[in-house]
């Protein structure tokens, strides 16, 4: 993942675009032995999630967050109240395939390595086997885990087991992908570019989910919020709506000299009375650190965790990111396996809706939540495991065990290798 400083434009998205998301009157009650209340988790929640936005799911713990999360992955039955995932019950299993799911914390099975985790949830989404290798190989390269993908990941940090958790959420290439904590154990460099990962999915057209304690990562990247406190939403609306002051004011300028300070003092105090703090600007602590490492880094110190990643993986930015393929096959499996990204790199500024577009956009929103009222399946609730994933170029130089790979999945390894060469994304 590269460290980018670009400043993400604020989107909105246009009313006829249905959200792949809709939550009205959406409550969940956890109940005793008895059948009775013992607590309302998630209490008459209403919020939408329009496509291509990065929203943000916040408040302290035991707020109702993760069982907010769990009641769309379909993982909890709601209580009462209506969701919609994509135009269809969350509990739809046809829509698993379209999300991609970082929990709070990683569940990994110890006795894998980097790679071979990685094999198996590719497998589990039918990728066939050039596929998984492009993108394995990519993911690595840009979670900063390339140089360390054959150990085990028992003998890995909590930091770098979050990297490779982020990589299995985006295997798949989600449409919309759901991040619990994405930077909880991760280094300052490494939540940089989780936060500036997010931000690029963003202006390629995915939809996002954040939920995170860390209040200063959410605000650099969301363009929407709900913060919610004892089962119930507080606050919602864009940052600038949220965090606009309204009782003082910001001036900025370039450094300015003793003289010009003291006279920008008095024509203050001579116009308001009293006399405003200047002082020299600030930079932000995570910026120090980061300019501290990269000057660390020409020195060429020697670790062996996690390196610094490269760059998103290129399956999940689109041809223009990795490059022009000549490879006519390679051509052909993207025609046939790969979902067509949006042309453009900007996403459109927010604009205000009119009444009338405001009315088409709850006509959608209506239509949704009745067709996931009424087509609800009888298929029991399954767990939705995603991840985005992208094509790298190098094959492993030690080969991955598929007889393991198979096992966790129930095939037997003859079975899983012709089925290999036959399974397309």
């Amino acid at each position: 993942m590269s460290i980018s400083s670009d400043t993400k434009l604020r989107t909105a998205t246009p009313a006829s675009a249905a959200p792949v998301v809709v939550s009205r009157g959406l409550t969940k009650v956890f109940r005793d032995f008895w059948m009775r209340p013992r607590a309302h988790a998630v209490d008459n929640v209403d919020f939408d999630i329009n496509r291509g936005e990065i929203f943000g799911l916040l408040g302290p713990n035991g707020s109702g967050k993760s069982t907010t999360i769990k009641m769309i992955l379909g993982l909890l039955k709601k209580s009462k109240g209506r969701l919609a995932v994509f135009g269809k019950p969350a509990t739809d299993v046809s829509i698993k395939k379209r999300i991609g799911y970082l929990p709070e914390e990683s569940y990994l099975y110890p006795f894998l390595n980097a790679r071979e985790t990685l094999e198996y949830y590719a497998k589990l989404f039918q990728l066939n086997r050039r596929a998984r290798t492009k993108r394995i190989d990519e993911l690595l390269d840009m979670v900063g885990l390339e140089a360390v993908q054959h150990r085990q990941v028992r003998e890995y940090s909590k930091g770098m087991q979050r990297r490779i958790g982020i990589a299995q959420a985006l295997i798949n290439d989600p449409e919309f992908l759901i991040l619990d904590e994405p930077t909880s154990g991760l280094d300052p460099i490494g939540t940089r570019q989780v936060k500036d990962l997010i931000t690029h999915l963003g202006k390629r057209g995915k939809t996002i989910l954040l939920s995170s304690h860390l209040l200063s990562d959410v605000e650099d990247v969301v363009d929407r919020m709900v913060i919610l406190y004892g089962g119930k939403v507080r606050a919602s609306g864009t940052c600038d709506e949220l965090l606009a002051a309204r009782d003082r004011s910001v001036i900025e300028t370039d450094a300015l000299d003793e003289q010009t300070i003291a006279e920008l003092r008095a024509v203050f105090e001579k116009r308001l009375g009293n006399a405003p703090v200047i002082s020299h600007g600030r930079q932000k602590l995570e910026d120090l650190f980061l300019d501290i490492v990269a000057r660390a880094r020409s020195e060429r110190a020697e670790n062996s965790g996690a390196q610094l990643g490269g760059q998103t993986a290129a399956f999940l930015v689109g041809d223009g990111a990795g490059g022009a393929r000549t490879d006519g096959r390679e051509l052909i499996d993207s025609l046939l396996n790969e979902p067509a990204q949006p042309e453009s790199n900007e996403r459109p500024i927010a604009v205000e809706q009119t009444p009338v577009a405001k009315e088409a956009q709850e006509n959608v929103i209506d239509a949704l939540l009745d067709g996931a009222e009424t087509n609800v399946p009888d298929a029991a609730d399954a767990p939705a495991k995603t991840a985005s994933a992208q094509e790298p170029q190098r094959s492993s130089s030690k080969p991955v065990d598929d007889d393991v790979i198979s096992s966790l999945l129930g095939n037997s390894p003859d079975r899983s290798a012709d089925t290999d060469e036959e399974s397309g994304t």
